[in-house]
């Protein structure tokens, strides 16, 4: 039995969903010009990823019940997984222009696009609100669909928690790496990405099998979160040091002025002249600035110490899995399978 949703199946779910929301819009007389940039809004901005959150729905599914899904299962938890990637679109729409970055999956940020500009905020409006038509349409009658509904609000307010305190600890136009440490970055990481990439899927899965349950709920979490903290410290390394061909766009974090994985480590153990270029050269949009910074890091061996961190993290996931308690309904292969797409991974 394959323990994994080929990515062709997954993505053929998609333009059924398209339709179902231009019906929706249709119903209200919606004129073609606004239907079309919809459907372009939509196809632009979902499909196109590496589409992890949304495979690990119907990959947890096949995890939890140890045999193929039939096809009304298969179906249901795909249209789950292309509501995270809705999720993920919303959310990725309105961080680039708040960042002003430049390229998003290879291609120019939406906002960046001809003619979008501005209107890619009710762009973003129309992405997360789609979840919830749907939603309506596939799950109104679902024993748990009060619970997905749910599980969708609570993760987009979590969300929306790390990614204010990001803006706040690291504003582009304040620049003060006084406010940076490890404790507002983990929170910034755990809400602003590990609930909606990594628990969300999860829990999407448990209730709609009808396996969620208090405690294999908090099992889930107590995996799931340290795993996104180490996806976004990896992430944070490839912005740096991976490179922009590999994964799909520019990283823009030192100019930005993040408060990443890397500059705190940096400003662990700079010296204070190091010190002295990062506070004169972080955070501003200036290549040769940035070059600088990248030679403090380089100087600093962050390469090295993420690799480092990288093996005792990984290390501390896998016992955490090895140890899972199977009784309450969840199984390890659904915690292998996230590891295995994220370890190691150059994009």
């Amino acid at each position: 039995m394959s323990s994994k949703t080929s990515r062709a199946d997954f993505e053929a779910v998609f333009p059924s969903l398209v339709k179902d929301l231009s019906d929706h819009a249709i119903q209200y007389g919606i004129p073609s010009t606004a239907l079309e940039w919809f459907q372009n809004s939509l196809n632009a901005n979902t499909p196109g990823g590496k589409l992890n959150r949304g495979l690990s729905v119907p990959d947890t599914g096949l995890a939890l019940l140890g045999k193929p899904l039939d096809d009304e299962q298969f179906k249901h938890l795909c249209t789950l997984g292309w509501f995270t990637e809705l999720l993920q679109a919303f959310f990725l729409v309105s961080d680039d222009m708040m960042d002003s970055s430049i390229t998003r999956r290879g291609e120019p940020c939406w906002y960046r696009r001809p003619g979008v500009g501005l209107i890619a905020i009710n762009d973003a409006f129309m992405l997360e609100s789609g979840i919830y038509v749907l939603l309506k349409k596939h799950f109104r009658s679902h024993p748990a669909y009060v619970d997905l509904i749910e599980l969708f609000h609570e993760v987009t307010f979590q969300t929306e928690l790390g990614q204010l305190c990001d803006l706040l600890t690291a504003p582009e136009d304040n620049v003060n790496l006084d406010n940076f440490n490890m404790d507002k970055f983990n929170f910034i990481v755990v809400y602003k990405t590990a609930y909606y990439s990594f628990y969300l899927p999860v829990a999407l899965a448990l209730h709609y099998l009808q396996l969620a349950t208090p405690a294999n709920l908090r099992q889930a979490h107590d995996i799931l979160i340290p795993l996104g903290q180490y996806f976004q410290a990896q992430d944070d390394y490839l912005d740096v040091f991976g490179k922009p061909e590999q994964i799909g766009k520019i990283g823009t974090d030192i100019k930005d002025n993040k408060c990443s994985w890397v500059i705190n480590q940096a400003l662990k153990r700079c010296s204070p002249e190091q010190r002295k270029v990062l506070e004169e050269s972080y955070g501003r949009k200036d290549d040769a600035l940035e070059a600088k910074v990248k030679v403090v890091f380089n100087e600093l061996d962050l390469e090295r110490v993420y690799r480092e961190f990288e093996e005792e993290q990984v290390g501390k996931i896998r016992s955490m899995i090895e140890n899972l308690d199977e009784s309450e309904g969840l199984k390890k292969g659904v915690f292998e399978s996230f590891l295995a797409k994220i370890y190691k991974r150059d994009k």
